[in-house]
C-alpha cells in the first residue's frame, strides 16, 4: 500500500483498488455464476430491512460455497483467494499471516432487492474485529474483500458505509442505522466490474442500500481475519474445554474453572461463559 492508500484507509475505513481483474478473469467469474443460477437462493422480502422503511424490498439473491464448485467453475474464486492485490493490501491491513475466516459468498441484486440495516462501528465493541493504529502500522481484525463482477454506478445501491465511523466515539443514531434519516453521512461508492473493495468489517458502519439499477448486482465477498482472530468456522465444535484441551485435564473442574478453559471462539452468541466477582469476593458465572 502506498502512502495515499494508507491515508485513505485509515481516514475512511474502506479502500477501492481499480481494474484488478482482467477481462478474461471477469468473464470466467461471471460464467461460473451463470452456470449455477439454479443454486442461487433468494432471501425473504425485507429480510435485512428490519424496521426501516427506506431499505425495504425483495429478498437478496446469494450463491455460496464458491470454492467448492466443480472445476473449472471454482477456479476464478480460488484465484481471488490469494490474489496479489489481496496479499499486498491485507499484509498491511490485517498483518502478515492473515486468514480466510468465512466465505466467499456471491451477493446479487435485481431492481427492487432490499437493503441491509447498517451495522458495525464497534457496537458493541468486539476486539477481534476492531481497528487500531500504532507505531505507524494499521491493524484491523476483520476485513471484507469484495470483488465486483458488474458495475455499481452512483445511485445504484449495494454497499454503503459511513466513512470514518471506525473512529467514532458515539452510538449510531437510529435514523442512520435504518437510512430513514442518515444525516447525509452514508456513502455509496461507485465501482466498475473488476474493481476490488476492502472495508473494515465490524469496525466500520456499513450495510447495503436497495438495488435500483436495471442491470444486476454481482459482488463476491471474502471475509478475512488476522491469524489470531476467530470469527467462525469450526470454533463452535472445537472450543469446548474437553475438546480444546482434553477430557482428562478438565475432569472434575468447577463451572468457573471450566469457563477459562474454552478455546478461541469470538462469535459465540453467548455459548461461552463469562466470569464476574461478587461483592463478597466470590467468582461466579455471569448471568
Amino acid at each position: 500500500m502506498d502512502e495515499h492508500e494508507r491515508y485513505f484507509w485509515d481516514l475512511t475505513g474502506y479502500l477501492i483498488v481499480r481494474n484488478v481483474l482482467t477481462a478474461d478473469e471477469l468473464a470466467a467469474a461471471n460464467e461460473a455464476v451463470d452456470h449455477y443460477t439454479d443454486r442461487i437462493r433468494i432471501g425473504e422480502d425485507n429480510g435485512g430491512a428490519r424496521d426501516s422503511q427506506f431499505l425495504r424490498g425483495t429478498g437478496r439473491p446469494t450463491l455460496s460455497n464458491l470454492l467448492q464448485l466443480e472445476q473449472p467453475y471454482c477456479k476464478p474464486f480460488r484465484n481471488m483467494l490469494g490474489h496479489p492485490a489481496v496479499v499486498l493490501h491485507l499484509n498491511v491491513m490485517c498483518g502478515k499471516r492473515f486468514r480466510l475466516d468465512h466465505g466467499p459468498l456471491m451477493i446479487g441484486g435485481i431492481k427492487g432487492t432490499g437493503g441491509l440495516t447498517l451495522h458495525g462501528a464497534g457496537e458493541t465493541h468486539r476486539p477481534h474485529v476492531a481497528y487500531n493504529h500504532q507505531n505507524d502500522a494499521p491493524y484491523c481484525g476483520g476485513v471484507t474483500v469484495t470483488w465486483q463482477l458488474t458495475d455499481v454506478n452512483e445511485g445504484d445501491g449495494g454497499f454503503v458505509c459511513v466513512p470514518g465511523s471506525h473512529k467514532s466515539k458515539h452510538p449510531m443514531p437510529k435514523g442512520v442505522r435504518t437510512c430513514d434519516d442518515d444525516l447525509g453521512v452514508v456513502v455509496q461508492p461507485s465501482m466498475k466490474a473488476g474493481d476490488v473493495l476492502f472495508f473494515m468489517d465490524g469496525a466500520q458502519t456499513h450495510g447495503t442500500h436497495p438495488w435500483r439499477s436495471d442491470k444486476p448486482r454481482r459482488s463476491i465477498l471474502f471475509k478475512y481475519a488476522s491469524q489470531s482472530s476467530v470469527r467462525s468456522g469450526p470454533a463452535a465444535s472445537l472450543a469446548r474445554p474437553e475438546t480444546w484441551w482434553n477430557e482428562k485435564l478438565v475432569e472434575g473442574m468447577t463451572d468457573t474453572e471450566r469457563a477459562v478453559m474454552y478455546g478461541p471462539y469470538s462469535n459465540h452468541h453467548g455459548e461461552v461463559p463469562f466470569l464476574t466477582v461478587d461483592e463478597d469476593g466470590t467468582v461466579q458465572i455471569e448471568k
